[in-house]
């Protein structure tokens, strides 16, 4: 038993026509049963948000992957990480996280003689196990999971704030305020975090419901791939087709994980956007 998991972003063709380089970041870390991840969209209005999402995911995986030791201090949870978070300890846990996070833009503004602001930027982030999944959300973008002989689920509806192309950012006065926590326990199988970039081909907006058509074929990619970080050309052609480009022009990213090793050869199927 064990994690594999892709990290992929490709630059939006709105931002090839500007110039503008991919604000978009996503990462992950695993050791042992237990797998971390983390997206973030740097805003569209900040100068350096490319620098800021980057950050973002940098620090959040850096202090994240201390989690072992965390759940090592809670006495009798060891054992396979058998024992869910409680909401309280996530939300605890997932706060220090970004306190970390917003420490390290405000760092890095000093330094550069950036406004913050300058930085803005929204993070998704996950602690996966065998047998629960603990996630967070501040701003947009979506996290869906598969738990063992179930539908694709989605943890959290993206924060659009008030109106159009409003959200909240981690550099956000309100960032703890808005933040999103949920612990879910179960066998998950597939996990996947994305920027808004993808919503509108992912998620069914009229009810936030996900879309099966496009996260199966990414599922089966993964199941069929045995090592997706070097095997990546599917996730990359995937992300830059013409298809998908059509229905968004924007910056795109996927963290794509699967809970399994028994990983065989065949064809891929292309990943499928609804008409």
């Amino acid at each position: 038993m064990g994690w594999k998991a892709i990290a992929r972003s490709a630059v939006g063709t709105s931002h090839q026509e500007q110039k503008i380089p991919c604000q978009d970041c996503g990462n992950y870390r695993i050791f042992n049963d237990v797998i971390v991840g983390a997206v973030s969209d740097g805003a569209g209005s900040a100068k350096y948000s490319h620098f800021g999402s980057e950050l973002a995911v940098k620090t959040a995986l850096k202090y994240l992957s201390r989690i072992s030791e965390y759940l090592q201090k809670r006495k009798g949870f060891w054992q396979r990480f058998s024992q869910p978070l409680s909401q309280i300890e996530a939300k605890k846990l997932f706060t220090k996280t970004v306190n970390q996070v917003i420490a390290e833009l405000n760092k890095q503004a000093t330094n550069k003689g950036y406004s913050v602001n300058d930085l803005a930027c929204t993070l998704l982030v996950f602690i996966a196990t065998p047998k629960w999944v603990a996630a967070m959300q501040i701003g947009d973008g979506f996290m869906v999971v598969r738990f063992q002989d179930a539908e694709y689920q989605l943890l959290f509806e993206p924060d659009k704030g008030e109106f159009f192309n409003e959200t909240t950012f981690v550099t956000s006065a309100n960032a703890l305020e808005e933040m999103q926590v949920q612990v879910i326990s179960g066998k998950q199988e597939f996990i996947c975090a994305s920027t808004d970039g993808l919503e509108k081909v992912a998620i069914r907006l009229s009810d936030w419901k996900p879309f099966p058509p496009f996260f199966k074929p990414l599922e089966e990619y993964l199941r069929e791939t045995s090592k997706p970080e070097y095997d990546d050309q599917y996730v990359i052609d995937f992300l830059n087709s013409d298809r998908l480009n059509s229905r968004t022009d924007d910056d795109k990213t996927l963290l794509l994980c699967l809970l399994r090793y028994d990983a065989i050869d065949g064809n891929k199927t292309v990943g499928w956007v609804e008409e």
